[in-house]
C-alpha cells in the first residue's frame, strides 16, 4: 500500500480527467492520496472530493505564495472546514521568500502563526511549505509550539543540517519527485538519512513528475517511482518503504481511517 501525501487535484490537469487518475492510483496500489488546499476558493472542491471518493482526504490552508489582495483570513474561516470527518491537515502553510525577498514579510509571518494557532486548537497537523525560509520558518513553529499539533515538511529540499533540526523537533520530511533528479544530490542526501518512521513521500501533482516523466503532468500513480528510488537509496524493498511511510501517515493524521 502506497499513500500519496500531498498532492493538488482540485488542480484542472488532474480534476477534470478525476475518474481516470483515480484508478491509475488503484492499479498501482496507491491506495490513499492528502489534497492539499492553497486559496480560499479552492477548498471547497477540496472538501467535496475528500468526501466523495473513499481514498482521498483534504487538508485546509493558504498558501503562502497567495498575497489575495482583500481576503482577510481569519481563525473562523479555516475552523468551519474541520469539523468535516475527511479534513485531517491545516495547510498548506509557511514562507516562502522567493518573491519577496527585499518585500515586507510581517503578513506571511502574521497568517502562518494563524494557521499553527489553529492547528494546535482542533489538534490537526500542519504541512509546512518552507522556500528560502527554514531559519524563519523552524523559529516561528518553535516560537509558537507546532510541536503540539505536529507537522510535516512537505517537498523537503533543505541541507541535511535543516533536516535535522526538524526531525529533533518532531516534524516528518516528506520527499516529492525531486529526490530522483540527476541534480538532486541534497535532496538525495536527506532521503537516505532520514529515519524511515520519519519519512513521508508526496507527488506534489500535478507538479513534480519524477523520472522518467519529468515534465509531464504528474499525479498520485506515479508515487510509485518516487517510492522505489528512496527505497533503493535506503538499500530497503519497495514494499517496506511503502508500508513504513503508509504507517506513518496514519500516525501523523490521527484523523485519517484506513
Amino acid at each position: 500500500m502506497l499513500v500519496d501525501s500531498h498532492c493538488h487535484l482540485n488542480f484542472p490537469e488532474l480534476y477534470n480527467n478525476i475518474d481516470d487518475y483515480l484508478l491509475q492510483m488503484k492499479q498501482n496500489q496507491v491506495d490513499y492520496a492528502l489534497c492539499v488546499g492553497t486559496r480560499p476558493d479552492n477548498l471547497d472542491k477540496i472538501v467535496a472530493l475528500a468526501g466523495q471518493y473513499e481514498g482521498l482526504f483534504a487538508s485546509v490552508g493558504i498558501h503562502p505564495d497567495e498575497y489575495l489582495e482583500g481576503f482577510v483570513l481569519t481563525k473562523e474561516f479555516l475552523q468551519q472546514y474541520t469539523i468535516h470527518p475527511k479534513v485531517v491537515a491545516i495547510g498548506e502553510t509557511g514562507l516562502d521568500y522567493f518573491r519577496i525577498q527585499d518585500q515586507d514579510r510581517s503578513w506571511q509571518h502574521e497568517r502562518f502563526i494563524l494557521h499553527i494557532e489553529v492547528a494546535n486548537a482542533v489538534n490537526l497537523p500542519l504541512i509546512i511549505h518552507t522556500r528560502q525560509s527554514i531559519t524563519d520558518t523552524l523559529a516561528i513553529m518553535r516560537e509558537h509550539n507546532a510541536m503540539k499539533a505536529g507537522a510535516v515538511m512537505h517537498c523537503f529540499t533543505e541541507n541535511l543540517d535543516n533536516a535535522k533540526q526538524c526531525l529533533d523537533l518532531g516534524f516528518y520530511i516528506s520527499i516529492s519527485g525531486i529526490v530522483t533528479f540527476k541534480n538532486a544530490a541534497i535532496v538525495q542526501e536527506v532521503a537516505k538519512y532520514v529515519p524511515l518512521d520519519m519519512l513521508l513521500i508526496e507527488t506534489d501533482a500535478p507538479f513534480l513528475a519524477p523520472s522518467p516523466f519529468r515534465g509531464k503532468t504528474n499525479h498520485p500513480a506515479l508515487i510509485t517511482h518516487t517510492a522505489q528510488y528512496i527505497a533503493d537509496l535506503k538499500e530497503i524493498s519497495l514494499t517496506e518503504l511503502a508500508d513504513a511511510t503508509a504507517n506513518n501517515f496514519f500516525r501523523l493524521f490521527k484523523k485519517a481511517q484506513r
